[in-house]
């Protein structure tokens, strides 16, 4: 175990805190207020500000930024936060803001989550663990990613919008309103397409879990009758199911923005 090495370039400033084996490489600037855990590389060119902690054993590629003041007007310097999990991967030209006194005043990205080049994370955004970020895409304030989710390049999450657990969101999408967890939406404005089945087996669901959240999801988004309706007829037929119950909690909590739901089109593949 090793002392942090700085390249002589980068700037540290007086009252960072920076854990064993960090590597800081050249041109990077720290701020005074920022706390870099063990093993952290930031491999040139990553500005850290506000009050902010990195991880330990992430890894921060050129032209990053973290803990930037929100894009928000309202904004007046107030001390918020940023903090990054361990073993994340920022990829270049990443940014991430700090949060504001009107959302949470933090804005988190948790462990294991890689972010590929370009994304933006705005103010007050809480991502999961384990979550995929594809090139460019844009995070509205006060977006909430739940944990093995995976967002396809260029894709854009309106402010206050719910991503639920395992969630599909597909290249170039624009999504305005909450996504089940384990649902897959595309389109602009994004509809619910189907399921991400691949991103349940992958998770080691079995083929009984995976057909209850199918079913489930049948009878909530391609059934006839009122929506309520047919959330209570999947309750009655498949709230047993720990992964249904975690669909129908979702639905049930308040969000902001509302659901997204199937379209006519999905409803012709789900019948094929």
């Amino acid at each position: 175990m090793t002392e942090a090495i700085i390249h002589p370039s980068a700037v540290v400033e007086t009252g960072a805190k920076l854990g064993i084996d960090v590597v800081i490489g050249p041109w990077c600037h720290v701020g005074a207020d920022v706390t870099i855990e063990d093993g952290v590389r930031l491999i040139s060119h990553v500005v850290l500000d506000g009050i902010t902690r990195i991880g330990a054993g992430s890894v921060l590629y050129p032209f990053v930024t973290v803990g930037m003041a929100p894009q928000d007007l309202k904004y007046k310097g107030e001390p918020t936060r940023t903090e990054i999990g361990a073993r994340c991967h920022l990829r270049e030209h990443v940014t991430v803001h700090r949060g504001t006194i009107t959302g949470s005043g933090l804005t988190k990205v948790g462990d294991d989550c890689l972010l590929m080049a370009c994304v933006h994370v705005a103010h007050d955004c809480e991502l999961g663990h384990n979550v995929v970020i594809a090139n460019n895409v844009m995070l509205g304030g006060h977006v909430h990613i739940g944990p093995y989710a995976v967002l396809g390049g260029g894709a854009a999450v309106h402010q206050f919008t719910r991503i639920g657990r395992a969630a599909m969101i597909g290249g170039m999408a624009g999504v305005v309103a909450d996504v089940i967890p384990f649902g897959t939406v595309i389109g602009n404005r994004a509809y619910l397409a189907g399921l991400n089945i691949i991103g349940l087996r992958r998770r080691g669901y079995d083929r009984a879990q995976i057909n209850a959240v199918r079913g489930a999801f049948r009878l909530m988004f391609m059934g006839p009758g009122v929506f309520d309706d047919r959330v209570s007829e999947a309750k009655a037929s498949y709230g047993q199911e720990p992964l249904v119950i975690e669909m129908l909690e979702f639905i049930s909590s308040c969000g902001k923005r509302g659901l997204t739901h199937a379209s006519a089109e999905t409803a012709d593949d789900e019948a094929a």
